[in-house]
């Protein structure tokens, strides 16, 4: 039998997965970390992109977007706090192009230094849902 961590993400929302798995990649603030069983404890803010959950006995990945929030490893147990998770096949590649492209329009037309920072924010999320989209594709 494989080791395994229990991991929960959860969002304002609703739960997104709760179950074991072999190893957790997480888009932490400081570049992506990677997390197997017994991973020593820590807290750390998770930016936009890609969290990938390795289920255990199965060959398959569960891929969840994230929009930031906080990552907690403890002995037995990883908890994601998402301020938005979407499953990777609940995402729509349509609407995150066109979120993209008022971003940059935004960007581009800023009328103020909170507008232009706000279009920031949106385009990196913009992005990272694409990113994790293209993610998803390869491994179809």
């Amino acid at each position: 039998m494989v080791s395994t961590v229990h991991i929960d993400v959860v969002s304002a929302e609703e739960s997104i997965f709760s179950g074991e798995a072999e190893f957790i990649a997480a888009p932490a603030q400081m570049g992506e970390v990677g997390i197997y069983p017994h991973h020593a404890p820590m807290i750390t803010a998770i930016k936009p992109g890609a969290l990938r959950i390795k289920i255990a006995d199965k060959n398959e990945e569960q891929l969840i977007y994230i929009s930031g929030g906080i990552l907690e490893v403890q002995p037995g147990v990883v908890t994601v706090l998402a301020d938005t998770a979407i499953r990777g096949h609940d995402l729509d590649e349509a609407k995150a192009n066109a979120a993209m492209k008022a971003a940059e329009e935004a960007m581009k037309n800023r009328s103020s230094d909170v507008d232009y920072a706000k279009a920031q924010a949106e385009l990196a999320e913009a992005i990272a849902q694409i990113q994790a989209i293209q993610k998803l594709r390869q491994k179809h």
